[in-house]
């Protein structure tokens, strides 16, 4: 019995972190978020059940207040405000993609309704009672065909678009009529940023492009190492006081100064991979505090950097690809194969681990990837691959409830307005 309880956790760990010098497993048992006896190291010996490490170790976050408003610009989203009453409120429908294989692309929330797009790159916008406000489609019966793919950006009164057939415009947000319209050499791949009048969005050649928000026009670029695939995952830019930070299909996280285009720092963490690797190598999204940066990788790796010189903090070893969140002095992962990190923000330490996919069977779970999790109040709510969406109770790290979203694609959880939203293809489901 024995025996096979450590090759069970043998396996896990070796899919899900790794227990070297690096994995950071919690060793202090002072806690400076909670005082509690209970913390242990990870030991084979003494664990009775896989599910959870240090499963009686009780999270304190109930003095941290969820936010009403996100900070965008670090794509820190942190604890935010949800009842989590889960109860289906309202359909916002739109024609289905007829091509893709996941749904990245966030809805824009307004104070009196939604704005997204539908499979031929029109831009709809919804009042609060999911009526179609407006109508705009800004391509031509060419481009249409491609099936463009948008992202958005919130500029004052204004719209910024950028999309997966190398075109970025400007619409206003009243009337969706157009601004500006501009063309890319080649198609983007991230999301969108601005600092002042700048915008700044990753094309597929891994070039990091600064448009003027008044005119399109292009201020700077920076092309950092090219591969010779074009990844499947999508980049992810932040903003940090002056500089634009982002991440590139190699691995590289670059900083640049804003006004300049010049480099300020660049952190490679893929150094000894082969290049034929790189199509499958994937990111996390980037996420700050102001001073640090984390994101994990495919290549089971958790990092947290320094903001302003690029060196390395520490080092974890997590599997995941999907967006980390941070509350307080905690972050919050979720690997690749449903188990959920909670780990010290300053030193790595690695404070408890829950299974979230406790409840799917051996054969159910290998082909089940998590899409992404957003934090309301005490409650996580994770997406997968499947359409399910898991509810986990943090203070205790129990799963409290499974919900059928979709047949299967569908997109991260958003909370806005205490609403929580999620998109399928072909409608984007409130949840009251």
């Amino acid at each position: 019995m024995n025996k096979f309880i450590l090759t069970l956790i043998g396996l896990i760990f070796l899919n899900n972190c790794s227990l070297n010098e690096n994995s950071k497993i919690w060793k202090n048992k002072e806690n400076k978020l909670e005082k509690n006896k209970n913390i242990s190291k990870f030991s084979p010996e003494k664990t009775k059940v896989v599910k959870v490490f240090n499963e009686n170790v009780k999270l304190n976050i109930t003095e941290i207040k969820g936010r009403s408003k996100i900070i965008d610009n670090q794509n820190n989203y942190g604890s935010q405000l949800y009842k989590g009453e889960l109860i289906k409120k309202a359909k916002y429908k739109f024609s289905k993609f007829d091509e893709t294989n996941k749904l990245d692309h966030k809805p824009i929330f307004l104070k009196d309704g939604i704005i997204f797009f539908n499979n031929k790159g029109s831009i709809i916008k919804y009042d609060e009672n999911q009526k179609v406000i407006w109508k705009k489609n800004h391509y031509s019966k060419a481009e249409k065909k491609l099936n463009p793919k948008l992202n958005f950006l919130i500029d004052g009164q204004n719209l910024l678009i950028t999309d997966n057939i190398a075109k970025y415009y400007s619409v206003k947000i009243d009337t969706g009529e157009i601004n500006w319209s501009k063309n890319n050499i080649y198609p983007f791949n991230s999301n969108i940023k601005k600092f002042k009048d700048k915008m700044f969005v990753v094309d597929y050649k891994n070039t990091l492009r600064c448009f003027s928000i008044i005119d399109g026009n292009e201020c700077w670029s920076l092309q950092t190492d090219d591969s010779f695939t074009i990844s499947n995952n999508k980049y992810s830019i932040i903003t940090v006081d002056n500089n634009v930070i982002f991440s590139n299909s190699i691995g590289d996280i670059t900083a640049v100064d804003v006004n300049t285009g010049l480099i300020t720092w660049q952190l490679p963490t893929q150094s000894n991979t082969i290049i034929n690797e790189t199509y499958n190598f994937k990111n996390s999204s980037l996420v700050s505090d102001g001073n640090s940066i984390f994101f994990s990788n495919s290549k089971n790796e958790f990092y947290s950097i320094d903001a302003k010189t690029g060196g390395i903090n520490w080092i974890n070893g997590i599997n995941s690809i999907i967006k980390p969140i941070l509350i307080g002095d905690l972050i919050f992962s979720v690997s690749n194969k449903g188990y959920l990190f909670v780990i010290e923000k300053n030193k790595g330490n690695i404070i408890r681990i829950t299974d979230l996919f406790i409840n799917y069977k051996d054969k159910k779970r290998n082909n089940v990837i998590p899409v992404g999790f957003v934090i309301g109040n005490n409650n996580l709510y994770l997406t997968n691959s499947d359409g399910m969406m898991i509810v986990s109770e943090l203070e205790l790290g129990n799963v409290i409830k499974k919900e059928k979203v979709s047949g299967g694609l569908l997109s991260e959880p958003f909370i806005f307005n205490e609403n929580l939203y999620i998109v399928r293809n072909g409608s984007i489901i409130q949840y009251n």
